[in-house]
């Protein structure tokens, strides 16, 4: 049996205007072809009535041709979503792994999004140091933006 982990979807209400965001701020790259869905195949395979869907793949940052992908798409007909909070239960965030979380953070907010904490830094005992810090995009979906040093201990 072959497992292989393919994308992670994000309904938007502009998925157009989300889609530039991840873009933008994280150096993602459009996947074509742009997607335009409907009909009973949909209907059944979501069971969403009547959906009908459009939106685009973007590769992440990091990998190559054959990489995961964030599929960002809008309903013809989509339900409301509670504000953002990092312990809802469910998905969590997104993570992104940068060089510099602060300047990362300021790309976020000039393109729209918001901070949900402060950039901290910690060592974790094993692990290393970790600079981290959440935040959403335009849509309210939760980011962790980070960057890993490993101590001098072998790790």
């Amino acid at each position: 049996m072959s497992i292989r982990y393919t994308h992670t979807n994000i309904i938007a209400e502009d998925w157009q205007r989300l889609a530039q965001f991840y873009q933008e701020v994280f150096q993602c790259t459009f996947v074509p072809p742009r997607r335009s869905q409907s009909g009973k195949w949909l209907e059944k395979g979501t069971g969403v009535p009547n959906a009908a869907l459009e939106g685009i793949h973007l590769r992440l940052p990091g990998y190559d041709a054959e990489g995961p992908t964030l599929e960002i798409y809008a309903y013809a007909h989509m339900e409301e979503k509670p504000p953002p909070a990092a312990n809802r239960q469910g998905l969590g965030h997104l993570a992104f792994s940068v060089d510099n979380v602060p300047e990362i953070l300021n790309k976020v907010l000039e393109h729209g999004g918001a901070t949900l904490g402060e950039v901290v830094t910690r060592d974790i005992q094993g692990v290393g140091q970790i600079t981290f810090v959440y935040a959403a995009d335009p849509e309210g979906n939760i980011l962790e933006i980070q960057n890993w040093s490993h101590l001098n201990n072998g790790i």
